[in-house]
């Protein structure tokens, strides 16, 4: 064990928290959350603090920091879609990571292709191999960030993501965000089985 390691401290009240925390929680998976207005104008943007909030009933977690675009609308419909952000979907996700007007869709801004979803309003990505539709179970207020939580009403998956009925990462080829200007994909897949303790 390395007991000379010298380390910088940081301190929250100094400010520079955020971009601390985007660099040292890596790699985050990202939602990349498409919503409806209620005027009908179809939003796309990608949310890097996002994760598994409940398995039974099943609720995933995004996070807005500040109030954007996708908070009013989840807010004002209920509804919203997680799609998969891809590496071959690299520069169309930061595309529309754009702060356009709320009357401009980022869909149509990107140039993405949309696909009907079955349970909720907002629209699937076309491109996208895995779509989560959901309806809003909470949105928590946490400092100056909002916690979205929604109940998964219906996993989408692409069949050729698929090997023996189970989502294999190697073809879904997610991206995920570090810190900075920064991203990363799946990189070596490594796998281990889970000691149980009663086995000794």
């Amino acid at each position: 064990m390395n007991t000379d390691r010298v380390r910088t401290e940081f301190d929250p009240a100094d400010g520079s928290v955020y971009r601390l925390l985007n660099s040292v929680v890596v790699p985050r998976p990202i939602a990349w959350v498409a919503s409806t207005s209620p005027s009908g104008v179809d939003n796309l943007a990608p949310h890097s603090f996002f994760t598994v909030a409940s398995v039974n009933p099943p609720v995933v977690q995004f996070t807005s920091v500040g109030e954007k675009d996708t908070l009013h609308n989840v807010r004002a419909t209920g509804e919203f879609v997680v799609n998969l952000a891809t590496e071959a979907m690299f520069e169309t996700i930061n595309e529309t990571a754009t702060d356009y007007p709320p009357e401009i869709g980022e869909f149509d801004a990107a140039g993405v292709a949309r696909e009907p979803s079955a349970r909720v309003k907002p629209p699937r990505v076309a491109g996208s191999p895995v779509a989560l539709e959901c309806r809003v179970h909470d949105i928590i207020a946490v400092g100056d960030c909002f916690v979205v939580m929604g109940e998964v009403l219906l996993i989408a998956i692409d069949r050729d993501a698929l090997v023996d009925g189970h989502p294999a990462v190697e073809r879904l080829r997610p991206l995920a965000r570090l810190g900075r200007d920064e991203w990363s994909t799946i990189g070596t897949v490594r796998e281990i089985k889970r000691r149980r303790y009663a086995d000794g």
